[in-house]
């Protein structure tokens, strides 16, 4: 059988996915985040802005524009 992961963006879709795992009698496995809510929600907005740099982690300088 198949794992499905999804990734609901707010509580109604949550509480949607929950009711239908629980009609179809469905295992649910919850977790929570380790990260503040806040701070991903700060993440997110800034990448739908483009508001962000990409970091080449084999030469953070050069893609800082310092070297």
């Amino acid at each position: 059988m198949e794992t499905l992961i999804m990734h609901p963006e707010t509580k109604e879709q949550l509480a949607a996915l929950k009711a239908v795992a629980k009609a179809l009698k469905v295992n649910v496995e919850t977790t929570k985040s380790p990260y503040n809510p806040e701070f991903v929600r700060m993440i997110k907005t800034a990448e739908k802005r483009g508001n962000f740099k990409p970091i080449d982690a084999n030469d953070i300088w050069g893609s800082l524009g310092l070297k």
